[in-house]
């Protein structure tokens, strides 16, 4: 069975060139899947733009209102990084409906990859950190809220700390955040996830693996029956991203993500995979890199 990818044009907000946040690798990543193999032209699984009703379920109604309606305080779209307007507003609520959509291909499938998603700092307030909607947050209290899983387990592997979903469930027993980071690197201020690692900066292939061997053991003891991972697995950890700390290789993140896919699917638990931050200029190396999820989780699709 091949790996069901989800994807929107609409996660492209057409950002000129040279913007900080690198907009171009999401339509650049959909062309490698195809060029792969992992997709063709009409395969994708396409998703609308998520109602206001399940955003409000993870952010306050203020809040996704104002994204909604593109009229984001001017200091709350600093923080963020970009512009709220019509264009990055659709493509929030599109990426949160595909890790809603993933999700539940997932709970069917056993896996399931969005080609967005992982927008790990945006909390119950705002956003934040290039990250308008937590489309994770949403998609697991949707999932909850419709009585599709009683628990899941939340594994941010991105170079930054989860911050905004270890906020946002702070004191929600039904869902376990995991964050393994590099510890010097934003946001300053961290938040308490369920499981924290701050890891030093150049670890490397190495001891990167054998640090997350012994993370996902200690997962395993404290959460044993997920109903669902969400899986957050951001490149900036590479060592050619501009934001790449823990200087792991394109050997390091494959074996990354086959040893994370691996590990629960063994177990039969369903794998939701988002592809969180990266951020170099190249935009052809920047998409080859996320595609490594979708590579690797395809060759778990059966």
């Amino acid at each position: 069975m091949p790996l069901p990818i989800v994807h929107n044009p609409s996660y492209d907000a057409r950002f000129p060139a040279g913007h900080r946040f690198p907009m171009r690798k999401y339509a650049r990543l959909a062309e490698v899947l195809i060029e792969e193999g992992l997709a063709a032209p009409g395969t994708f699984i396409v998703p609308g733009p998520a109602p206001a009703a399940w955003v409000k379920l993870a952010h306050e109604a203020a809040y996704v209102d104002q994204v909604f309606a593109a009229a984001v305080p001017e200091q709350v779209g600093r923080e963020i990084g970009f512009e709220v307007n019509e264009r990055t507003a659709l493509r929030a609520r599109c990426a949160t409906t595909g890790t809603v959509m993933a999700a539940r291909l997932a709970l069917e499938c056993g896996i399931a990859c969005n080609t967005a998603g992982g927008s790990h700092h945006a909390r119950r307030a705002q956003g934040a950190g290039f990250c308008t909607f937590n489309d994770v947050a949403v998609a697991a209290l949707v999932l909850l809220a419709a009585g599709e899983i009683a628990n899941a387990l939340v594994v941010d592997l991105d170079v930054h700390q989860g911050d905004g979903t270890a906020e946002i469930f702070a004191g929600d027993d039904r869902v376990f955040t995991a964050s393994l980071h590099a510890q010097k690197n934003y946001p300053v201020r961290k938040q308490v996830s369920d499981f924290d690692l701050g890891l030093p900066d150049a670890m490397e292939d190495a001891a990167y693996l054998k640090t997350l061997a012994l993370a996902l053991e200690e997962l395993r003891g404290r959460v044993p029956a997920p109903d669902i991972v969400f899986y957050n697995a951001g490149v900036d950890v590479h060592r050619d991203d501009r934001l790449g700390r823990l200087s792991l290789t394109d050997h390091g993140l494959e074996a990354r993500e086959r040893m994370v896919i691996a590990h629960f699917r063994a177990r039969g638990v369903p794998v939701c995979g988002v592809i969180g931050g990266g951020y170099d200029r190249d935009i052809d190396a920047l998409a080859r890199r996320h595609a490594t999820l979708h590579r690797v989780a395809a060759e778990f699709a059966w």
